[in-house]
């Protein structure tokens, strides 16, 4: 979709579609209040009908205001003028996108609400990522039949100032670059694991390597891998006729000196347990077990758009975890690329298992940073739910940082315990330490697992098993946390 910027008389601008806010019990917005009354108070009239009442998320289409040169108004219900901030915003957002793409409407004017949630920057970006959302449909494996016949092509965002154009256009690129982002991660989330396997998410790489000419892309084999040692990872393939790959995007817009953002996601293409097999229940939805991977994707391919000046690693560790007669069994010993060896207690804890060895290989960029994320423990799902990621690290500086990007971004994550006194769940009896650590604090014990792999740099571990996909009739990757991760390559560049 293209996004333009303009300010001037708003109700001499000729669009097919102008949308206006509404507020509660019919309060229009500032903006509309002035379209209001250059049409003879058209709208006012309308509302007093009860047709329409500022629901949030609700909409009215008008057609020939008198005196305004747009072929229709659409207005959007914001909520309660009071306490209006950007979850409302955003929800009713939310509500506008599928109506505008059903008004046959190719082009539209949103006038941004007088009162803003935000800032300029902040609302304007909201709305282009609110709408490349809902413009997203899954087509690669089936027919689209509901195809929209005039799809929204064009959104011109109405400011009233001159002096903001500025800042609504830099928002509307970075909102444009970030969506892009997560309509990637979305798509590779959302393919089925026949399809994206650990060779086509290398192939995806190599696609992008070839679109960006500042990234390079490097794919280690099984035979490389194991000349590194990373028995651990190689333990998780080994059920699977599909070979691991470990996928390294090197993006250099920084200067050579610079330390650079390591990015580690979790590629399990389809997770169906090995040994410790998962129940057969909803088990299609492990092929959203690489939405880790999909983010780091995502968001490497958002910097590269914007051309930011930072040194990136994206890291994506690939596979598929299959029961098979050479597969892991519970109680195998397997020895990673750092040298700690691992008593396999439970075969569907394999993600740790390739992350570890991932994160032991970025011990050789000198990072300034490493953050992992992964579709890790449905623990962290029971104790988040689906709205906030779990972030584990124990560097103070860090958590700032990324907590702060989330919620600059709408893309938030709540910070767990990564104490001492979880690690001895993880002891074992017969090697250095178990890959679970029992019932207890399962999401903190995984973190506590891979804590052991990242003491020569700084680290953060997100885990985002309860954001990245929706169930039941709204089934599909939601491309989280690519907003979060974007924004905080934003705020280091």
């Amino acid at each position: 979709m293209e996004f333009k910027i303009k300010t001037g008389e708003l109700a001499t601008l000729k669009t097919p579609c102008l949308v206006l806010g509404v507020f509660e019990k019919s309060k229009l917005s500032g903006v509309a209040e002035d379209i209001d009354a250059k049409s003879g108070n058209r709208i006012a009239s309308i509302l007093k009908k009860g047709d329409m009442d500022g629901e949030v998320g609700k909409t009215l289409m008008l057609y020939d205001l008198p005196d305004i040169s747009a072929d229709r108004v659409l207005l959007l219900g914001l909520g309660k003028k009071k306490g209006f901030d950007r979850a409302a915003f955003r929800k009713a957002l939310a509500g506008l996108f599928p109506q505008l793409q059903q008004s046959r409407a190719r082009d539209a004017v949103l006038a941004l609400p007088d009162p803003l949630p935000a800032d300029t920057y902040a609302s304007v970006r909201d709305v282009v990522l609110a709408a490349e959302d809902k413009a997203y449909r899954y087509t690669r494996t089936k027919d689209d039949k509901q195809p929209l016949k005039t799809p929204l092509k064009r959104l011109t965002l109405w400011v009233p100032k001159k002096q903001e154009i500025a800042a609504a256009e830099l928002a509307a690129r970075h909102g444009s670059a970030m969506a892009s982002g997560i309509s990637l991660a979305k798509e590779l989330g959302n393919l089925p694991g026949n399809i994206c396997t650990p060779s086509y998410l290398a192939d995806t790489a190599r696609d992008l390597a070839n679109r960006f000419k500042e990234l390079q892309v490097e794919v280690l084999e099984e035979e490389q891998m194991a000349s590194l040692g990373m028995g651990a990872l190689l333990s998780v393939s080994r059920g699977s006729r599909q070979p691991a790959k470990l996928i390294c995007m090197h993006y250099r817009g920084g200067k050579s000196g610079d330390k650079p953002i390591v990015l580690v996601g979790k590629g399990l293409t389809f997770d169906a347990g090995g040994i410790s097999l998962k129940p057969a229940a909803e088990m299609d939805e492990m092929k959203y077990d690489m939405c880790g991977g999909a983010s780091v994707f995502g968001a490497v391919q958002a910097a590269c758009e914007l051309e930011l000046p930072i040194n990136l690693i994206g890291v994506v560790p690939s596979s598929e975890n299959l029961p098979d007669g050479d597969a892991n069994k519970p109680g195998d010993i397997v020895t990673s690329m750092s040298g700690q060896t691992i008593e396999i207690l439970n075969t569907d804890a394999e993600g740790r298992l390739i992350l570890c060895d991932a994160l032991t290989y970025c011990e050789r960029f000198e990072p300034g940073i490493v953050i992992d994320l992964a579709t890790l423990t449905g623990a962290c799902v029971v104790a988040l739910g689906k709205h906030a990621a779990g972030l584990f690290t124990q560097d103070d500086k860090l958590a700032a940082e990324i907590l702060a990007a989330g919620e600059t971004a709408g893309d938030r994550a709540w910070r767990m315990p990564l104490w001492d006194d979880y690690q001895s769940q993880l002891d074992s009896n017969f090697a250095d330490i178990a890959n679970v650590g029992g019932r207890d604090g399962g999401a903190i014990t995984a973190a506590c697992f891979l804590s052991r792999f990242t003491k020569k740099y700084r680290w953060a571990h997100l885990d985002i098993a309860g954001i990245t996909w929706l169930t039941g009739k709204e089934k599909g990757g939601t491309g989280r946390p690519v907003a979060l991760l974007t924004q905080l390559l934003l705020d280091r560049a």
